[in-house]
């Protein structure tokens, strides 16, 4: 025998450790043998190709020197030369193994101690492939578990076969964990690290109090009602929005359960997170008008591109509009992804009084009328110039007081603005050095040319290298806040569709894209979605 313990002993052995770190028979007995390869090579040599075998059935061990198969052999501990391996084996070729077997040895106190390092560190990497394999397709679940010990305020959870992590920022405000205690979280990622496999776990993720709805309500679970969205103030207030797909059933009320007792449920698994349950709409406004509840809302106004809505409240409403520190306004604006401006009906006609003397101001210069037909036109709806000067005559004259001639004589000042206008931009837009193939772009203008070449956009292929962005803006949501970036026609009534044609136009003009590869694009589009729809349709009919 190799070593002092019998083979029933060794087979016993590898099932303890087996069962105790939950990890296969086979992982053990190979980390035994290489425990054993690992002792016989210092005393066999460390340059010997030594190999240990471990029968799973009877225990037996076999330990051997492997030996290549060479033309000429230069070291004799790792190879052996052709004529004499087919001395041993006459099929030998060049490249083949030639095993040599070795006399049983006894371990030494060193020997041993070393193949002990070496199984407890091949059982330990095991155990982490397995915590790891186990935990990693558990990411969005629930878990339970008891708290082990806090430290510096996260706190490391025993989950029975492993340990996760709730760190300081993902814990409740103001919950206090002792060890003993059991604990309900949210595993949001598992990591493969140095150190083993890292389980992160969360209290305060929005996810969790949707899985909290979905043990908690058979509706839910069964796929009748949706979860579209959520919102969370840890420990303080919260917003879900619901929808049902069976008109017979009323999502708000099957969340909240007889008498609260459902969402009650959920409270008191979120110490006592408030939580407001708002029914989802397709339609922006109704959406965001519930999700402002509890207050009351008078009128809503939405820019669609910006994803940006006004919302005017009653003036004793506005309080409860915000919320305490902006709370209810900013759950509602990350339930539906919309910015959200409150005003109160006293600055909401503030503000249209302002630029009710703006636009008469406007006119006021530009055509040269007194402030009563300023007055009348911007009470009209006209906004700019521009509509003034190419409207339909017909909608001037048809203004109270105004007559055919009064109309023609304001649209032909109009125009003269404009024209003159235009002139001063083109100007400036020569001094700036813009081209003059950028007029060939279908709705650029001076003064969008001006406001490009202020910028250093200045020929075609300048143009073609823009992105819809740079021209009309963006916005970017980090941490539930948004940010709107200004583009360059931002003081122009241009849309992002309109943009993104001008850009192909500058493409086509500078020899970066052809017509054959816009019709290919488009129909490629055109494929897409016919596949998307017979997709759906099957979805439907199944």
């Amino acid at each position: 025998m190799v070593v002092s313990a019998n083979r029933l002993e060794l087979l016993q052995i590898a099932d303890a450790v087996a069962r105790e770190k939950s990890i296969d028979r086979e992982i053990v007995l190979a980390a035994m043998a290489d425990a054993i390869q690992k002792a016989a090579r210092s005393r066999y040599g460390t340059e010997s190709n030594i190999k240990a075998d471990i029968n799973p059935k009877t225990g037996e061990m076999k330990l051997q020197r492997l030996l290549e198969v060479v033309e000429h052999a230069e070291d004799y501990s790792r190879e052996i030369p052709l004529l004499l391996a087919r001395d041993r084996n006459p099929d030998a070729q060049i490249g083949d193994f030639i095993a040599d077997p070795l006399p049983p040895m006894d371990f030494g106190r060193i020997a041993a101690q070393s193949a002990k390092q070496v199984i407890v560190q091949k059982v330990r990497e095991a155990e982490r492939d397995r915590q790891f394999d186990e935990y990693k397709d558990r990411i969005g679940e629930i878990i339970n578990g008891t708290v082990k010990r806090v430290e510096y305020g996260n706190v490391i959870v025993d989950l029975g076969r492993g340990e996760g992590i709730i760190r300081r920022d993902e814990m409740i405000p103001r919950e206090a964990m002792r060890p003993g205690d059991r604990v309900r979280a949210f595993v949001y990622d598992v990591r493969r690290e140095q150190r083993g496999p890292q389980i992160f776990l969360s209290r305060t993720h929005p996810q969790f109090m949707v899985k909290l709805f979905t043990m908690e309500v058979p509706e839910i679970y069964d796929g009748i009602i949706e979860i579209r969205s959520v919102a969370r103030d840890p420990g303080s207030r919260a917003k879900i929005a619901v929808i049902s797909n069976d008109s017979s059933i009323d999502p708000v009320g099957a969340c909240v359960g007889m008498r609260g007792s459902r969402v009650q449920a959920v409270v008191g698994e979120l110490q006592g997170e408030k939580i407001d349950i708002i029914p989802w709409s397709n339609d922006p406004a109704n959406f965001i008008v519930n999700a402002l509840q509890p207050a009351e809302v008078a009128k809503v106004v939405l820019d669609e591109d910006a994803e940006r809505i006004e919302v005017v409240v009653p003036d004793e409403q506005l309080s409860l509009a915000i919320g305490r520190r902006g709370q209810n306004v900013r759950l509602a604006s990350q339930l539906t992804g919309w910015d959200i401006d409150i005003l109160t009906e006293a600055e909401e006609s503030e503000r249209r009084q302002k630029e009710f003397n703006e636009r008469t101001k406007l006119f006021m210069d530009a055509l040269d009328v007194d402030e009563m037909v300023g007055q009348v036109l911007a009470s009209e709806g006209f906004a700019q110039v521009e509509e003034l000067a190419y409207v339909e005559p017909s909608e001037i004259s048809s203004i109270d007081g105004f007559d055919d001639e009064t109309a023609v004589e304001i649209q032909t000042r109009a125009r003269d603005y404009l024209e003159k206008l235009e002139a001063e931009m083109d100007a400036k837009r020569k001094e700036l050095g813009v081209e003059d193939e950028l007029y060939k772009i279908e709705g650029l203008t001076a003064v969008m040319l001006v406001a490009l070449g202020q910028d250093g956009i200045k020929t075609i292929e300048d143009f073609a290298g823009c992105a819809a962005d740079d021209l009309v803006g963006w916005t970017e949501k980090k941490n539930g806040e948004t940010k709107r970036f200004e583009g360059l026609f931002q003081k122009f009534d241009v849309s992002r569709t309109d943009a993104e044609a001008m850009i192909v136009q500058a493409r086509l003009s500078a020899g970066w894209i052809t017509e054959e590869d816009l019709a290919r694009e488009a129909a490629a589009l055109a494929a897409e979605s016919s596949d998307e729809a017979d997709e759906a349709g099957e979805a439907e009919e199944a």
